[in-house]
């Protein structure tokens, strides 16, 4: 790539479960073969589930944990843009913002007088499983509307689990959106078409802008909250596994990171993870059947091979504040 070409940079937004991970890895093994691609991952949890799994697609990544990327002043998008750019020299950047994060303070720092000669940012997508939108929790949520209302593409995920009510719901909520509306598509198993990220961006008044108070945004008041981090938790000599918490904007996250020979049982595993009863359980593990991504959401758990190498990572993220002592000793029996 050269020099004084900007870097095309979409952002790939959505809330909770909403299928950003999978949209990415597809966009991943459909890339040119001569681009080299590039993703700043941002996690809410600790742990970095989503870097691990897309570095095993051969991407560039660079994660970002333990908070949202916009806020700390921006401190850390700035840190991990600055060195996934100077690192991976990318002919493409995909930028996935944990899906509590406000799309409009990220926007406005990338078209900023530093980075306007360095990246040209392209459509926002936004995803939304329409099977959600009954549900009070995504509707009333100030950073779930913000993502609708400043992308350029909303993409329906999970078509093929969606009924006619689902579909009926996903329409009305585009057309109530304030001109310009965004365009519109479906895709089922986050089969996202590359040609949509040159899509145009729209150009919205100034009116569309939300205001946020930043501390509000993020923490909601919790002042043992912990800022976002540019690089992902280790293992100390000899530590068999860590664990990390996190909480902000009503929502509570726990990771677990554990030994590179760490092996589980994949029964074991699988039954404990269908009996949790919260919003996200993700995972890449190594077991018997070789290393799997686990996905469980909203009660629903898929199961997947990865070429990921950082196996041993676990992360649950929930509303409400858990057992979490009892839920890693529950854990730990699935242990091989």
């Amino acid at each position: 790539m050269s020099a004084s070409r900007p870097i095309p940079t979409n952002l790939i937004s959505g809330f909770l479960g909403a299928g950003k991970t999978t949209a990415i890895l597809h966009l991943l093994r459909q890339k040119p073969a001569d681009e080299r691609w590039a993703v700043l991952v941002n996690e809410f949890g600790e742990i970095g589930i989503d870097g691990a799994i897309l570095a095993g697609e051969g991407a560039y990544v660079r994660e970002v944990t333990g908070g949202c990327i916009c806020c700390v002043a921006g401190l850390p998008l700035r840190v991990g843009l600055n060195l996934l750019i100077a690192q991976a020299r990318p002919d493409r950047l995909l930028i996935e913002p944990t899906g509590l994060a406000h799309p409009q303070q990220i926007g406005k720092m990338l078209t900023d007088e530093h980075y306007r000669s360095q990246l040209e940012l392209r459509a926002n997508l936004c995803l939304v499983d329409p099977r959600k939108l009954g549900d009070a929790r995504y509707l009333d949520n100030d950073t779930f509307n913000a993502q609708l209302r400043l992308a350029d593409l909303i993409v329906g995920t999970k078509s093929d689990l969606c009924d006619a009510q689902d579909r009926q719901r996903f329409e009305q909520l585009l057309a109530a959106l304030p001109t310009p509306r965004p365009a519109q598509e479906w895709v089922a198993h986050g089969q996202i078409d590359p040609a949509w990220l040159d899509l145009p961006r729209l150009e919205r008044p100034s009116t569309t802008a939300v205001v946020l108070d930043a501390h509000h945004h993020h923490h909601h008041g919790e002042d043992d909250a912990e800022p976002a981090r540019v690089e992902s938790v280790r293992l100390a000599a000899g530590q068999r596994f860590v664990r990390r918490e996190n909480a902000g904007q009503g929502h509570y996250s726990c990771g677990w990171l554990f030994a590179p020979d760490t092996r589980f049982s994949l029964s074991l595993l699988m039954q404990l993870v269908s009996q949790l009863t919260v919003l996200r359980c993700k995972a890449v593990v190594d077991t018997s059947q070789g290393r799997l991504v686990l996905n469980m959401e909203s009660g629903a758990l898929s199961v997947s091979p990865t070429r990921s190498d950082e196996a041993g990572r676990i992360e649950i993220i929930d509303s409400e504040p858990l057992d979490w002592d009892a839920i890693e000793q529950d854990l730990l029996l699935t242990l091989q």
